[in-house]
């Protein structure tokens, strides 16, 4: 246990922060990542996003609290990162990427942790600010979320050992990807609705045939 959450392990997690292109390095390269430590940051980014739906001030928030279902929206984080995971693994695999599986995941948890940082101090100063300070807020949310963006790029760039072209093109056919399987999935759903109907009303058939 102490091999993913050790001192070490936290520092590179942090350090993508600032040196974003050598801890990635490091992580790829000299195993310095920690996947347990990067779902831990999908987990705390996902609570903090529940935690302001529900807490953020009356002037910043347009959501009815009482909608608001926690679970389903950590589930839909972890739904988002896993389909973000396999569907860059499956396009990196085409494209010559070096990183494998684990690296994929440690970065995009790790490029989380700005977003996850800011949200807590926003949700604070959502309840403090009137409307025509509301722009402090939306600039902490739309930073953070830059910086994120910024993470994954580089990451992605630095695992696979891309150029920053090739790495664009990778992210773009990894959405693309990400789509495809999406609709393959409600595709799915659909079908095994239909053939649960099916054989429910051949059940209800036969319940009052007999």
């Amino acid at each position: 246990m102490r091999k993913y959450f050790s001192r070490e392990r936290l520092g590179y997690m942090f350090g993508i922060l600032s040196n974003p292109i050598d801890s990635f390095y490091e992580i790829r390269y000299r195993d310095k990542g920690s996947v347990p430590l990067a779902v831990i940051c999908v987990f705390v980014l996902s609570a903090l996003f529940t935690i302001n739906r529900v807490f953020a001030g009356f002037v910043i928030n347009e959501v009815n609290p009482r909608t608001v279902d926690g679970i389903t929206e950590m589930g839909s984080f972890f739904m988002l990162l896993g389909l973000f995971c396999i569907g860059n693994w499956a396009v990196t695999c085409l494209m010559e990427g070096e990183g494998r599986m684990r690296d994929i995941v440690t970065v995009a948890g790790y490029a989380m942790l700005p977003v996850a940082l800011a949200l807590a101090p926003a949700t604070i100063l959502s309840n403090v600010i009137s409307i025509e300070e509301a722009a402090f807020y939306n600039i902490i949310l739309g930073v953070s979320i830059a910086w994120t963006a910024i993470l994954m790029l580089l990451g992605v760039m630095t695992v696979h050992n891309y150029t920053l072209l090739k790495t664009l093109i990778t992210l773009v056919l990894t959405f693309t990807t990400m789509l495809i399987l999406i609709f393959i999935g409600l595709l799915i759903m659909d079908l095994l609705n239909q053939i649960y109907g099916f054989f429910y009303s051949i059940y209800t058939e036969l319940i009052f045939r007999f």
